[in-house]
């Protein structure tokens, strides 16, 4: 009873979309990688390893697989026979004489013929739903991954934009010693010293910021590996981290989406409710149930086994509801409903992840010309720096212009920090996207 699936067209082109904001590309399919493949730091696979083991999201989802496993056992158990034993004593007294009877029995209480398939079908959805758990564990540790190198990669851009703070501090508490003593000598006004100051004051608290985010990331990689974190597996500086995030190229093939982790969950959710409507149907139909006595019976228990004591006794019964106001049916239309809602749900999946794709292509399309920018901008705004800095020290320029490019310098160094940053959280973005990694198809225990 239960329907032939045919996997639902996609819904989403075969190619990624092309433009000047995307990068082409020439595989036709996307090559097997692992997150060793892309993240090669020693350090940041450490941690990876180490989440693998600890974290307790994946504790959770690996106890999900454990349960939905059983499950299927439990269910599919129905389609054979219970077997019961038992042995029955009974006496009687005439008298002058006490006798004793023993009965000892195997029995099967009551065993569904699945003469149309409903039991089947029903261990058949029980079978989906447990794969539909274990992809869904999957997506769970694709997901810790890629949040993992995020966190990691986070930490090593505070590291730089702590180091950049401090260094403008230094820089300012010169530059506001020199204007003191400008003051002192009557060369500069007061508004000069102030402004230097201020300077001085701004780069003290972002400083004292970055410090708290640094502290606010390891906590987060706390959580994320589920132990505590060596200090030695975290990076010094976001030029330092953002190198060792390789590239991943990605197919042209848009059919490489049908192995991610939340799409393979959403279309064995198809199959459970593909699977649900043979359970419907065979339900319409009329339930074939056996019972069964096969024991032994003796007057004494010494001769319980003894020849002539075997006895044997079975019956059968069949059972067809006549009137339910239309349940049944309703039932059939119902699985029906809810398949067809899990055709959409598995096409929308898929769309979802076809936009995720494009949206992380589109990025990486266009993220090496504003790196280029911002490390051209960068450079001209320390040249500028050094500049004015000199012209003012020589009394040719004013402080305001020297304050100004100071600014421009701590707000280019910072916005490039920030560039690398999105550039190699962009190739995390790919990682998780196009999904797939053959170290993540099983828990490390199993």
């Amino acid at each position: 009873m239960q329907p032939a699936y045919v996997r639902p067209d996609s819904a989403v082109p075969a190619a990624w979309p092309t433009g000047d904001a995307y990068l082409h590309q020439s595989e036709a399919t996307l090559p097997a990688v692992t997150y060793r493949d892309i993240f090669r730091d020693p350090r940041l696979q450490a941690l990876i390893e180490q989440a693998l083991v600890n974290n307790r999201d994946l504790a959770v989802a690996a106890a999900n697989i454990a349960a939905a496993r059983e499950q299927v056992r439990i269910q599919r158990a129905q389609q054979f026979p219970q077997v019961d034993a038992g042995i029955i004593a009974t006496g009687a007294d005439s008298g002058s004489d006490t006798s004793a009877r023993y009965q000892a029995g195997l029995s099967i209480p009551s065993f569904e013929v699945d003469l149309f398939g409903r039991l089947r079908s029903l261990t058949d959805v029980q079978r989906n739903r447990y794969l539909a758990t274990e992809a869904a564990a999957r997506a769970t540790r694709l997901a810790l991954v890629s949040d993992i190198a995020d966190a990691w990669l986070t930490y090593a851009a505070d590291s730089s934009l702590l180091s950049i703070a401090r260094d403008t501090v230094t820089s300012a508490e010169k530059s506001v010693k020199l204007t003191k003593a400008r003051l002192e000598g009557g060369i500069a006004p007061r508004t000069d010293l102030r402004q230097a100051e201020q300077v001085l004051e701004n780069a003290k608290a972002d400083a004292a910021d970055q410090r708290t985010a640094l502290a606010r990331d390891v906590n987060l990689l706390r959580l994320l590996v589920g132990a505590e974190v060596d200090p030695t597996l975290l990076p010094a500086s976001i030029d330092q981290a953002a190198p060792t995030v390789a590239e991943l190229p990605a197919g042209l093939d848009s059919q490489i989406l049908l192995r991610r982790p939340d799409v393979v969950e959403a279309e064995f959710q198809l199959r459970a409710a593909n699977a649900q409507i043979g359970a419907a149907r065979a339900a319409l139909f009329p339930r074939i149930s056996l019972t069964g006595l096969l024991g032994f019976a003796s007057s004494a228990l010494t001769g319980l086994f003894s020849t002539g004591s075997f006895a044997w006794s079975a019956g059968a019964d069949a059972t067809y509801t006549i009137f339910q106001a239309g349940a049944g049916r309703a039932n059939v239309r119902l699985t029906e409903a809810q398949k067809a809602a899990a055709v959409v749900t598995y096409q929308r999946t898929i769309q979802q992840a076809f936009r995720e794709v494009a949206d992380a292509l589109a990025r990486r399309g266009t993220i090496g010309e504003q790196l280029r920018a911002r490390q051209a901008q960068r450079e001209a705004a320390a040249d500028t720096y050094l500049l004015t800095e000199a012209r003012y020290r020589n009394g040719i320029d004013s402080f305001l212009g020297s304050l100004d490019a100071q600014r421009s310098y701590y707000s280019a160094q910072r916005t490039l920090v920030l560039s690398r940053l999105e550039a190699a959280t962009n190739l995390v973005d790919l990682y998780r996207s196009l999904g797939g990694d053959s170290l993540l198809t099983t828990t490390p225990s199993a």
